[in-house]
């Protein structure tokens, strides 16, 4: 089952709305990565996200343009920016071995994404082997042994 690390999109600031939706710039970013993973026909069968409403409004739109149902786009505790990477791995290392159709999708923050990714990749989350950015969607498959991924591709704002 393939795996897809999403940071969220752009927010306005928090002076501007404390509740930090995503900016008109955010919104089009996602907006056309989401889009382009649809042309590409990327399946999930869930979309995980952290409680933020920038974070949810990510997903919702990826969601929407890979058309899941929305009962299938939720929040999951333990996605924060400042959560451990090391529970979640495990919990992903698992989830990604059963046979299921669809990936699964995480939509969150950094640094918890960039020290996951390194965590899934190398073993070690304090390896910095991949920056993923607003709106960056990271497409990861697992190694036979499911321990460790590899990077298939990573979709940009600016490739999409």
């Amino acid at each position: 089952m393939m795996l897809y690390l999403m940071q969220h999109a752009q927010a306005v600031a928090a002076e501007v709305d404390p509740a930090r939706p995503l900016s008109p710039e955010g919104r089009a970013e996602i907006e056309r990565v989401a889009a382009r993973a649809a042309q590409l026909d990327v399946a999930v069968s869930r979309i995980y996200y952290s409680g933020k409403l920038r974070v949810r409004q990510t997903a919702e739109i990826l969601g929407t343009a890979l058309r899941l149902e929305e009962s299938k786009v939720e929040e999951l505790e333990g996605l924060g920016p400042k959560a451990r990477a090391e529970p979640l791995a495990r919990w992903l290392r698992v989830e990604t071995q059963k046979q299921a159709v669809g990936g699964l999708a995480l939509v969150s923050h950094l640094p918890l994404l960039d020290r996951l990714a390194a965590l899934l990749l190398t073993g070690d989350e304090e390896l910095s082997v991949v920056t993923i950015q607003y709106a960056a969607l990271l497409a990861l498959a697992p190694k036979g042994d499911g321990k460790h991924f590899v990077v298939q591709w990573l979709l940009t704002p600016e490739l999409a």
